[in-house]
């Protein structure tokens, strides 16, 4: 079977992330997509560009006005900076990764539950202490055969114990269960390292910019 272009990888992760988000669906552009998001804080919008070009990003920089709309560009940091201008904070960068979904039996630390639902196209992990309090979590927006882990955490004081490999590996089994064969992600350095343990590829990078305030 021939491997997913970067462009179709894309467009399964942005058809979990949108259920995760809860976010508009997304419209197809020449370029890529654009998804009105909403958020509360720190997210009005984001225009996704698989395979982004000078050309294309410079033009759609200039008719974007509102802060805090996001631009999501598969490519390296070093090469996208320099198309844009001052007021376009780059942000941590990111990485897409798949990985096959199967069955998994991840073993749970001494002292920890762990519980695991599904509403509105959304499956979530939850891992507390025996008296409550929460370890960890993630969630994973679904998709028909695709899955997109998404907002993965460990709290600080039960960070190196496993329990992200816990969330993870519950998530990739539950949503197997739904018929997912395919999970879909972007991950951060931190997670990049985790997921990679845990048998996902990383196929392409993805810089982060926002349009911050305008200053006075």
């Amino acid at each position: 079977m021939p491997q997913p272009s970067i462009t179709e990888l894309v467009r399964m992760w942005i058809s979990g992330w949108t259920v995760s988000r809860g976010s508009a669906d997304p419209v197809e552009q020449p370029w890529g997509w654009s998804i009105d998001v909403g958020a509360p804080v720190g997210e009005v919008g984001r225009h996704v560009l698989p395979e982004p070009t000078e050309a294309e990003v410079r033009k759609l920089a200039e008719t974007i006005t509102a802060p805090t709309t996001w631009l999501k560009l598969f490519a390296e940091d070093d090469t996208v900076r320099p198309w844009l201008g001052p007021r376009w904070r780059l942000d941590q960068p990111g990485f897409l990764m798949t990985a096959p979904l199967g069955p998994e039996r991840p073993e749970l630390p001494a002292g920890y539950t762990v519980t695991t639902w599904t509403r509105g196209g959304i499956l979530r992990v939850l891992v507390r202490t025996g008296d409550g309090h929460l370890a960890a979590r993630g969630q994973a927006g679904l998709a028909g055969p695709v899955a997109v882990p998404d907002q993965i955490v460990t709290t600080p004081e039960h960070r190196r114990r496993g329990l992200g490999s816990v969330v993870m590996r519950t998530l990739q089994s539950a949503a197997h269960e739904t018929g997912a064969r395919t999970g879909v992600l972007v991950g951060t350095v931190a997670g990049q390292a985790l997921y990679t343990s845990l048998g996902w590829t990383t196929h392409a990078p993805m810089a982060s910019l926002v349009l911050e305030e305008q200053e006075d």
